[in-house]
């Protein structure tokens, strides 16, 4: 027998990468030059050299059994000191070693999380526009995945519609930010109103909401935007986080999860997160990359790349009469489709080789979404076509 849950996410792959496959098909017949490929998140800067020079130095430093043995399975303790040290450097929260769980990216992450937050009957929210992926991690952890409608058009948290969907069921809620699709970072009034909801309803019904802060582009914001560090404002907050973006490893698989001492049930929601990996097949994450993070957790990327070409898009697709968003972070921009059909409109994009993920999956029917993570010289290639598109 083969299990249906399972087979059916096997089969149908996501929109995102049936795009990206299209694109490598179409570059291989008129040149990739010729393809205008938004479509996948993949961080377009190089790593920061201190990470490459410290992945020689510790291979060529180290002893091998040290680089390559088995750490334990919460993680390294000098990455753990590392990382909470760092923290507390720039948001002052009182973070401690044993309180961060080493994983191999937010994705594994958040799957632990949300198994060791889920008992028969929970409800998961997230607030769309939302990443795909948490409904299969929601309901394969058992959970009964909601969705709070956008607010729309400045993508903050409709709080009046998330008051009504929560129930006595509610387990927690996902946030984002800065977010994937739309770039928009969760303001500090937008996460303290947010916190007292989720504080009266927590006591209403007798036990904890917890919020999930879905981590991964934290350090990806441009000007004086302000990202508020969530347990601050809100103690029950559960932080998974990602070097995959910060330090351009995506393949690389590293990050962390951190459960503040000061959420309720904290020791018991620690080992539930640690027994949840387990459960998933999780011995430690790759040691090497652990004792990388050991010293280069303090690196901050270079976002001038990435600034210039939301600058060029936003600036370039405004002016032509797309709406949207102002994107203050991550590198994705989320714009309403011109007619109102996102779908049809990313088929007529596809046809000239400008690939354009419609945001039905998001949760947000009626926009698409861009990763400006790619050339600059594509972009201004690009340009043009996208006049043409909305002009027809």
């Amino acid at each position: 027998m083969i299990n249906p849950q399972a087979y059916a996410l096997g089969a149908n792959r996501s929109c995102i990468r049936e795009l990206f496959e299209y694109g490598n098909k179409r570059a291989a017949i008129v040149g990739r030059e010729n393809v205008y490929d938004y479509s996948l998140g993949n961080p377009s800067i190089p790593a920061p050299s201190q990470v490459d020079q410290t992945i020689r130095d510790i291979l060529s430093d180290t002893d091998t059994l040290l680089v390559h043995g088995y750490t334990s399975a919460v993680g390294d303790a000098q990455t753990r000191q590392v990382i909470a040290e760092d923290l507390n450097s720039r948001y002052n929260a009182g973070v401690k070693p044993e309180e961060l769980f080493i994983g191999s990216g937010a994705a594994p992450e958040l799957v632990a999380v949300l198994r060791a937050l889920t008992v028969p009957g929970s409800e998961i929210l997230a607030i769309a526009p939302y990443f795909p992926e948490y409904k299969p991690f929601a309901e394969s952890a058992g959970a009964t995945f909601k969705v709070v409608p956008p607010d729309i058009p400045d993508f903050q948290v409709n709080l009046e519609k998330l008051a009504a969907m929560l129930t006595p069921n509610t387990a927690a809620i996902i946030i984002n930010s800065p977010n994937n699709p739309s770039g928009v970072v969760y303001t500090r009034q937008t996460l303290e109103e947010l916190g007292a909801l989720l504080t009266k309803k927590g006591e209403e019904y007798g036990h904890p909401i917890y919020l999930i802060s879905d981590e991964p582009y934290r350090e990806l914001v441009y000007g004086d935007v302000e990202v508020p560090f969530v347990p601050t404002i809100y103690p029950n907050t559960v932080v998974c986080y990602s070097y995959s973006k910060s330090l351009s490893l995506p393949g690389e698989r590293i990050g962390y999860v951190y459960v503040p001492s000061q959420a309720a049930d904290s020791k018991a929601l620690y080992a539930a997160v640690a027994g949840a990996a387990r459960a998933c097949g999780h011995v430690c994450a790759p040691s090497l990359l652990q004792k990388v993070i050991a010293r280069c957790a303090h690196l901050r990327p270079d976002l001038e790349a990435y600034d210039r070409n939301r600058k060029a898009l936003y600036e370039g697709l405004t002016a032509m009469g797309y709406e949207m968003a102002k994107p203050d972070g991550a590198f994705y921009l989320f714009i309403k489709a011109p007619g109102g059909d996102a779908n049809a409109f990313s088929e007529k994009a596809k046809q000239k080789d400008l690939l354009l993920v419609p945001g039905d999956g998001f949760g947000c029917p009626g926009y698409f979404r861009i990763c400006y993570c790619v050339s600059y010289e594509m972009i201004q290639r690009s340009l043009p076509v996208f006049a043409q598109l909305i002009a027809e």
